[in-house]
């Protein structure tokens, strides 16, 4: 499987982005594919997550309410529709495959190559 991110930006506080991670590979769909983010200076932050079936989604607490993670199988592509953004989401985001959820990274397979994120205050 082959991740490819894309969709980062520099947006103000306030605002909103939609992330896309685009998957190669006829697994796809049965992976449980997870969405993490990573900030200057710190370790590498569980964000979301969505099953392999799409029907359930799981949030970090410091971003519930303010994302929702989708996915499209027939474009085997997940997405991270992130709004109002703060500037504490200022990050390099990654997507990543798991065979179940997991907050840990490790337990990740494959990784997307990340797309910055750049909230403005």
């Amino acid at each position: 499987v082959q991740l490819q991110a894309s969709g980062g930006g520099l947006v103000q506080a306030g605002g909103s982005l939609r992330l896309s991670c685009a998957a190669s590979g006829r697994t796809f769909s049965s992976y449980l594919m997870g969405w993490f983010r990573q900030a200057p200076g710190k370790e590498r932050e569980f964000v979301g997550a969505i099953s392999s079936s799409g029907t359930s989604t799981y949030y970090a607490d410091s971003v519930k309410g303010r994302i929702t993670i989708s996915r499209d199988k027939a474009k085997n592509t997940v997405y991270l529709q992130m709004d109002n953004l703060k500037p504490e989401d200022t990050a390099v985001y990654y997507c990543a495959t798991a065979p179940t959820l997991s907050s840990s990274p490790s337990q990740y397979t494959y990784w997307g190559q990340g797309t910055q994120v750049t909230v403005s205050s």
